[in-house]
């Protein structure tokens, strides 16, 4: 198991050639291969560059590469890509589903590249030609430990985290919307490890939230215009957005993010609007195609929990995840003790 460390080379002078890598003492590498000469060539390269400071464990095959990341806990997985039973491809899946903070590169033979991006699409951090193992092995493998490194200090920092709230004041443009939600999804994919499914779900309605905040709260915008066909609802839009009373009005966007729930409040400064008119029915598909309150329901489909202040110019929406706060497991001996 790698020893914590804040900095190897500190205490270790790297010397010629070896593998140093910021937060690993010891460095675990798992060679999956089930050519004997290929295997034996990694293993060989390895050992040349072994400083005392790597620690080189093999396997046959897939199933025994598993066993052996239960073993060995190791901190990266060299593997072949074509393998009988289990290939590589399956093998970076399972790695990714089973040991989420350990990286795996693939070893890759002359005409396999397309294999190879499907394998970087299913989760594999890097690919090493075969044919250029003496040449880029070392480089890949320390650029991949260096980023597997800082993906587990942020999921132990993570397990730290209490809440998070942040605001944005915005103008009345369109294109603001965007990178809020953007900014929003990366915040929940990274210490929220939210899937790609919930954060598709978030953004869609932090979208409409906030393009409803803008376009029909502070300019006033009617959903009739969207109905004479053409640009005039956007030619509309930009032309009110320059001039009095419109210009100076501010949407307010507010994130809380508390355990399990997000809470999200957007506040516009227009006239508001009647809620107990607001009638949501989840089976009434066709609000979809309508002009008027086919962003209400999205929101309200995707959202957890609705509600508006009396004035109808606040909307608070609260998200629940489905997989708990933080589902990775994280060995906290293979992080940096400071």
């Amino acid at each position: 198991m790698s020893s914590p460390e804040q900095d190897v080379r500190s205490e270790k002078s790297p010397g010629p050639g070896g593998l140093y890598v910021t937060g690993y003492r010891d460095i675990r590498i798992l060679v999956v291969d089930d050519n004997p000469v290929d295997r034996t060539l990694v293993e060989g390269l390895l050992s040349q560059n072994n400083r005392g400071n790597l620690e080189v464990t093999t396997a046959v095959s897939g199933e025994e590469a598993l066993r052996k990341m239960v073993e060995r806990q190791p901190d990266v997985v060299l593997t072949d890509l074509k393998m009988p039973e289990m290939d590589g491809l399956e093998l970076v899946e399972r790695i990714r589903d089973q040991f989420p903070l350990v990286p795996a590169i693939l070893m890759t033979a002359f005409g396999s590249e397309e294999l190879a991006i499907a394998a970087l699409q299913r989760g594999a951090a890097s690919y090493v030609p075969k044919r250029n193992l003496a040449g880029s092995l070392l480089e890949t493998l320390g650029k991949v430990l260096a980023a597997a490194h800082h993906d587990r200090q942020q999921a132990r920092l993570g397990q730290c985290w209490s809440q998070t709230e942040f605001q944005f004041v915005l103008e009345n443009d369109a294109q603001l919307i965007g990178a809020v939600t953007a900014h929003v999804q990366h915040y929940l994919k990274q210490f929220r490890h939210l899937d790609d499914g919930e954060l598709l779900r978030v953004g869609i309605a932090l979208d409409e939230a906030i393009r409803n905040a803008m376009h029909h709260g502070n300019l006033e915008l009617s959903s009739a215009l969207k109905e004479t066909g053409g640009d005039r609802y956007f030619e509309e839009a930009t032309r009110r957005r320059l001039i009095a009373p419109y210009q100076t009005r501010r949407v307010y966007f507010t994130a809380r993010e508390l355990g399990d729930e997000s809470h999200y409040i957007v506040r516009d400064e227009g006239p508001g609007f009647d809620v107990s008119r607001i009638h949501y029915d989840p089976e009434d598909v066709e609000q979809l195609t309508r002009p008027s309150g086919r962003g209400l329901f999205l929101i309200r489909t995707f959202m957890d929990e609705v509600r508006f202040n009396e004035h109808g110019n606040e909307i608070t929406m609260i998200f629940r995840r489905s997989g708990g706060a933080l589902h990775a497991r994280i060995d906290e001996s293979r992080l940096s003790g400071d």
